[in-house]
This record gives C-alpha cells, sequence and structure tokens, in this order.
C-alpha cells in the first residue's frame, strides 16, 4: 500500500462536523458587521514581502521568524499573507478607495505564520478583521469596541471576555517614551533575558509585551507611556473611554499593552478571556493613522481589529455557546426497487422546487430497507420518505418520522410538500 501523504504540520482539517460550527459563527459575525453598515473586501493570499516588512516592522517576531517567504520564478519575494490590515491597506491604495473617502471594511480567510503550534493556534489560521479608513475622531474607536461587545452579546460569552484598553500616543510623544525607557532598560540590562537586550535598542516598546516573568518584575518600576503622553492623544483616549462608559462597556486601562505590530498609535485595545488558558488574546485592534502614508497613499486616519476564528471557536465549544447545529438533511428519500430509484431523484427535486431550503438527501448505492433506514437516522433527517412499487402505482409516498414516535403515514405528493414546508 502507497505510503499516505499527511498535511503540512500546523495547517489542520476542518472537518464536516466542524463546518457547521464554523458556517454559524462566520454568518454571525457577517450580520453583526452589516448591522453597522459595513463592507466587505477581498484581497489575494500572496503578498509582495516588502509589504510586511515596511508595515509590520522588520524588528517583530512575524517578519523575522513567522513568515512564510519565497521567490517567484522572477526572482521577486513573496509571502502568504501573515495577517490582514497591511493588505486591506495596500488593497485600498491601489484601487482609489481610500483617498478623501470613509470606508469602513472587513474581510475573512486564510493567514500564514510560521510559529510553534499549540490548541487554537496554527501555521494556517483564519483571521475575521475589521478596517475604518478616513475618520480621526474617538467616536469611530468606541464604534469598532462597541461593535465586537455587541458580537459577544450575540454569541452569548460577554460575561468571559473582558475589554483592556491603553493609548500609545502620538509618534512623537512614542520617541520621547523610547529614550525614556531604554535608558531605565540599560540600568537593568544584567536581569533582562536575550530576547528583551536585543529588543531594548531595536523596538523596546516591545520589551513591555515580554511574558517573561524576570524581565516583567524590572519591568515594574519603568516609566509609564501615560506619563510621556501628549495632550491631544490624552483627550483622545479620555474622549473614548466617556464614550465606553456612556455604552455600558466595562474595560481596564492597561499600560503595558502595546501590541505586536509597529504601526499602531494612540488606540490599542485587547479582549481577553481565562476560558482559554495562557493564550488569553480573542480579539484586539486598535489605531493606525500612519499606515496608509507609510504604504504609498495619502495621510489617512485609521483604526481596526483582528480575531483569529480558531480561537474563537474554540471558545465558543469550551463555554458551550455554539447552540444547535441544523442537521444534515431534513428529509432522506429511501427507495425500494428499480423503477423507485429511477423516480426517488424525480420527487425530491419537486420538494426542493415546492419547498425552498428544504434540505433532501437521496439513498444512492443499492441496499435492504433496513440499510436505508439506518443510513437515514444517521444523516440527522427529522422524517425518511419511503418510496416502494406500491406507492408508486398508487401515487404516494410513505413517511417514518425518526426522531418523534409518531407512526408511519402514507401521503399524496402535494400533501408531503405542505407537512414539510410546516415542518422547517
Amino acid at each position: 500500500m502507497a505510503k499516505q501523504i499527511q498535511a503540512v504540520r500546523g495547517m489542520n482539517d476542518i472537518l464536516p462536523g466542524d463546518t457547521q460550527v464554523w458556517q454559524k459563527v462566520e454568518d454571525t459575525l457577517r450580520q453583526c458587521v452589516a448591522s453597522f453598515g459595513y463592507q466587505e473586501i477581498r484581497f489575494p493570499i500572496v503578498e509582495s514581502t516588502d509589504l510586511f516588512k515596511r508595515s509590520i516592522g522588520e524588528v517583530t517576531d512575524i517578519v523575522e521568524k513567522e513568515m512564510y517567504t519565497f521567490a517567484d520564478r522572477n526572482g521577486d519575494s513573496l509571502t502568504l499573507r501573515p495577517e490582514g490590515t497591511a493588505v486591506c491597506v495596500r488593497a485600498g491604495n491601489q484601487n482609489g478607495l481610500l483617498y478623501n473617502q470613509e470606508q469602513r471594511l472587513w474581510y475573512m480567510g486564510p493567514m500564514f505564520r510560521h510559529e510553534r503550534p499549540q490548541k487554537g493556534r496554527y501555521r494556517q489560521f483564519h483571521q475575521f478583521g475589521l478596517e475604518v479608513f478616513g475618520i480621526a475622531s474617538a467616536d469611530i474607536d468606541a464604534e469598532v469596541i462597541m461593535l465586537t461587545a455587541q458580537l459577544w452579546q450575540q454569541f452569548g460569552i460577554s460575561e468571559h471576555v473582558r475589554l483592556e484598553l491603553n493609548s500609545l500616543g502620538s509618534n512623537e510623544a512614542r520617541a520621547q517614551y523610547r529614550d525614556a525607557l531604554i535608558a531605565y532598560l540599560a540600568q537593568h540590562e544584567d536581569k533582562l533575558d536575550e530576547d528583551s537586550k536585543r529588543r531594548m535598542h531595536s523596538n523596546p516598546l516591545r520589551v513591555l509585551d515580554s511574558k517573561n516573568p524576570d524581565v516583567q518584575a524590572v519591568l515594574a518600576d519603568a516609566p509609564k507611556l501615560s506619563e510621556h503622553l501628549d495632550d491631544e492623544s490624552k483627550a483622545h483616549f479620555a474622549d473614548l473611554c466617556e464614550r465606553l462608559d456612556a455604552a455600558g462597556i466595562e474595560y481596564q486601562v492597561n499600560e503595558k499593552l502595546v501590541r505586536g505590530l509597529d504601526y499602531y498609535n494612540r488606540t490599542v485595545f485587547e479582549w481577553v478571556t481565562d476560558s482559554l488558558g495562557a493564550q488569553g488574546t480573542v480579539c484586539a485592534g486598535g489605531r493606525y493613522d500612519g499606515l496608509v502614508e507609510q504604504l504609498g497613499g495619502k495621510a489617512t486616519p485609521a483604526v481596526g481589529f483582528a480575531m483569529g476564528m480558531e480561537r474563537l471557536v474554540l471558545l465558543l465549544q469550551a463555554l458551550e455557546s455554539v447552540g444547535d447545529i441544523r442537521r444534515d438533511a431534513d428529509v432522506y428519500v429511501a427507495a425500494m426497487g428499480d423503477k423507485a430509484s429511477i423516480q426517488a431523484p424525480v420527487i425530491a427535486a419537486q420538494l426542493r422546487a415546492q419547498v425552498p431550503g428544504l434540505r433532501v438527501l437521496v439513498h444512492a448505492g443499492g441496499g435492504n430497507f433496513k440499510k436505508q433506514l439506518k443510513r437515514a437516522d444517521k444523516s440527522g433527517a427529522e422524517v425518511a420518505l419511503i418510496l416502494g412499487e406500491d406507492e408508486l402505482e398508487q401515487g404516494v409516498v410513505t413517511v417514518k418520522y425518526l426522531r418523534e414516535e409518531k407512526p408511519q403515514a402514507t401521503h399524496s405528493l402535494n400533501e408531503i410538500t405542505q407537512l414539510l414546508a410546516e415542518m422547517i
């Protein structure tokens, strides 16, 4: 026997038993963003490597360690997209969507990062993201966060997630803070791990994001970013907090929250949970007012967020908040005899046409009556329609209820149509 080819490590299959959960989650996401007036955008999986180096930052784990990068036959460096924001900006710039316009956009699809696979984190993962362009005021920051809060309500998990907020300030304020932080870290360099020592001079704000307890102990007395914020950023953050208070959205200010991507400024936020172990972030985002210009467009304010869908599905399953999943079929048609097996698909087609949304599964492959009913039960269908030689001669169909204690009965096709329409 030939050796089976396995999936690439960290890239998993989503099997039929799980796709219904995914479809329900995707439908909820689509309905929520549509209710806020957002439009879908779709873009390629493969992009120029330079796009991510210029946006995410060269001294980041994603660019240094995690990107799937290769040279095409022309020698151009290409990368499987590791995140969606930079790609959305590129698409907006290239297609003239952003100049002097407000845009509310969302996207959903696979991303790729070569990191250590673990529960809820894969090398190919699916991301749902949302981006708003052209609005600089804090009201849109609040809208984006309120939209996520509505999502948690619709999923029934509001009690299991909490919001953390911070402001990174302007580029100038952050530069001042950067110098102060470097000076402080230099005094304690002997207590830093190698990763933090490397980041100390290239990207010191990322040291704040360290998970090393020894580094966190050093940071306990480090200068605070809030002490270096410019007045405009302070006012922006205060406005945002006031709007969240008015909306009844609870939050915690976390001054060590900096996000792992270089393009953020002012507002940053994360929704976190204690229900997924150490990797607790469910959704994260913030403002990135300089990215559009950085990637060749006109200066355009922007804000957005992204969430990993594998982690969201995992959380919903852990909290048993998926809800009812629709069965594979509503009706299973079992046919006994050659003539009946020829007519069964014809009758199924009539039922689908007359009852919109009805899912009819027709038995195929032969087999006795017992085998066909066993498959009918396994399909999850509510009823089995039995078609034999006698039914064909009389122009009727026998209905066997699979989920209720009802006696089977014989009906005309018109009666069957009415019965099934009421059932679904």
